[in-house]
């Protein structure tokens, strides 16, 4: 588990990222923001999804889009029909991958980003996040039969990343301070990088301890892989958002904090994270204490400031 302090460090750094971007722009008080304008004319929003990012974004048996970050986007369109006075906005499902997902934001192509995706600093120069939605790290995916505990066991060997990922980043800092030596390849997406360890062409697979136990579960994987090694990277999780708009930012801190005040965002968890998931898979990961704690803050109610 990490030190407490390194927490609240990203948990306060997840939080600056928000209050930058409301407070360092400026915009006319009069009329929409460019996206809201853009929704109240064509009464739709654009929702970017993941195919393979349980139970963040991830597709049914049906291929529809559903998941975690997908309820916490669709509570924004809500509050955002409440922003422009249209309560029937539909909901268009644009696919994006780790790799094109920013740019997806940055080109106009999506509305809200609705995956796995980290905030951080180098991120928060370009786009918008929302509060804090979960935590998680870089670790690795191994064989069960594998003697792998920690990434210097692959020394020389072949790691799989994720192109566009903190996580890659992560495996190429570490590779360089201490010479590993590693042979690192690149899948697409999550869902390649996964078939790359299964059919032996790499030895690990690195990208976020939550994703990669959600890739067992649902590859009902457990007796083939595990997950291995010491947290490489901190990731907090945000929904994504186009940067310049507090308008905007404004209707995405309102949906969380509603959804803290009525004590929506546990339960949310716990209907992705604990209970069994639509598709018939259990992912049995409890909230952390950091996380309860980060729900907490979002509680507005006069009992939660008694």
């Amino acid at each position: 588990m990490r030190p407490l302090t390194a927490i609240s460090s990203g948990l306060l750094l997840a939080a600056c990222l928000l209050a930058t971007d409301v407070s360092a722009q400026t915009g006319g008080s009069e009329g929409l923001s460019p996206t809201l304008s853009a929704i109240k004319t064509t009464h739709t929003v654009r929702l970017g999804y993941r195919e393979s990012s349980p139970p963040f974004s991830f597709l049914d048996q049906a291929n529809r889009p559903i998941g975690y970050s997908l309820e916490l986007c669709e509570a924004i369109v809500e509050e955002i029909g409440v922003e422009v006075d249209d309560p029937n906005l539909k909901i268009d499902y644009v696919k994006v991958t780790s790799d094109d997902r920013i740019d997806a934001v940055l080109q106009n192509k999506i509305d809200l980003e609705c995956g796995s995706t980290t905030a951080n600093s180098e991120r928060g120069k370009r786009v918008a996040f929302s509060p804090l939605m979960f935590v998680a790290g870089t670790k690795l995916m191994v064989p069960k039969s594998s003697s792998v505990q920690s990434l210097t066991d692959l020394r020389g060997k072949t790691i799989v990343v994720t192109k566009g990922t903190t996580n890659e980043q992560a495996i190429q800092a570490a590779d360089k301070k201490s010479s590993l030596g590693l042979n690192i390849v690149v899948g697409p997406d999550h869902e390649q990088s996964y078939q790359m360890l299964v059919d032996g062409k790499a030895d690990a697979f690195a990208t976020d301890d939550i994703l990669l136990s959600g890739l067992i579960v649902r590859h009902k994987a457990q007796d083939k892989f595990r997950v291995a090694g010491d947290y490489l990277s901190y990731d907090p999780y945000g929904i994504m958002f186009r940067k310049g708009e507090p308008q905007l930012s404004a209707v995405v801190d309102r949906t969380f904090r509603k959804l803290g005040s009525n004590h929506d965002l546990v339960p949310l968890y716990n209907k992705w994270f604990i209970a069994r998931m639509p598709t018939g898979e259990k992912m049995n990961v409890p909230i952390s204490l950091q996380l309860e704690e980060a729900f907490k803050a979002m509680d507005d109610s006069a009992s939660a400031n008694n």
